[in-house]
């Protein structure tokens, strides 16, 4: 009677490590299908983001590619160089410039005297200043200067960039290069979209800056020294204040061309 009870015992442990095992199995095989599962749904997330951010792009690209634009770097240039070498530029320059030339070509365009605010921009290390003219989200007109000697990492933008000199000089040495250049008032200095260079300015170099392309993706180079370094949040404000003026204001100017008001 003991053997016959010790003998179904083994057996009920027998059957019962037998139901463990295969459980155990069908656990591991249907973590193993969830893991495969969660793996697949990731990577298709992964693949609809990455979709949605090349249709984007190339969305953005098409749209500023056919887009009927309120500047060229041509007729900027062409403006800014008749103030090229003057050593009291300032006051003529502002009123001539901006009131003669910008207001009488570009009505509803350029951000009236009360938003002009010449603002600090600290960026890739150099340290300057700007007054913002006009901006949208595919233009933006500026002036930019710096009293005194600085330099630095000029970024790299989804947005072409030319300058033309007033007064001072700035010297620009490019990447692949083993040799700088140095510009002088009335030259104009064109980075395209992609490049990047390391930019020199002397004490008293000002400017007149024209940009194309997509303005907000600008936006994170010119804040990161602030973020990061300075910390200057006032300045981070100046920048964003007077950039949705502009935005507003030539919201309102596409609107009344397009008989809305």
């Amino acid at each position: 009677m003991k053997t016959s009870c010790y003998h179904v015992t083994r057996k009920e442990a027998f059957h019962f490590r037998s139901l463990w095992s295969s459980l155990h199995t069908h656990v591991a095989g249907f973590a193993a299908v969830c893991a495969t599962m969660s793996f697949i749904k990731a990577i298709f997330k992964l693949l609809v983001f990455a979709s949605v951010a090349v249709l984007v792009v190339v969305s953005l690209r098409n749209w500023m590619a056919t887009k009927e634009y309120v500047f060229n770097k041509e007729d900027i240039a062409k403006l800014v160089k008749q103030y090229a070498g003057e050593s009291d530029h300032k006051p003529r320059f502002t009123r001539h410039f901006k009131k003669v030339f910008l207001n009488s070509r570009y009505p509803g365009r350029i951000l009236p005297d009360e938003d002009l605010q010449w603002i600090f921009v600290n960026a890739g290390g150099w340290m300057g200043s700007m007054c913002l003219l006009h901006a949208s989200l595919t233009e933006y007109l500026l002036l930019f200067g710096t009293a005194v000697d600085t330099s630095g990492h000029s970024g790299r933008y989804f947005v072409e960039i030319s300058d033309t000199i007033i007064s001072g000089t700035f010297r620009q040495w490019k990447e692949g290069t083993t040799k700088s250049e140095i510009y002088y008032p009335g030259d104009t200095i064109v980075h395209k979209v992609g490049d990047a260079t390391a930019v020199q300015w002397t004490a008293g170099t000002w400017m007149v800056e024209y940009g194309k392309g997509f303005i907000p993706s600008t936006l994170g180079f010119a804040f990161a020294d602030s973020l990061f370094s300075t910390q200057d949040f006032l300045t981070m404000f100046y920048v964003v204040r007077v950039y949705v003026k502009a935005l507003v204001m030539e919201a309102g100017t596409l609107l009344t061309e397009a008989g809305v008001f």
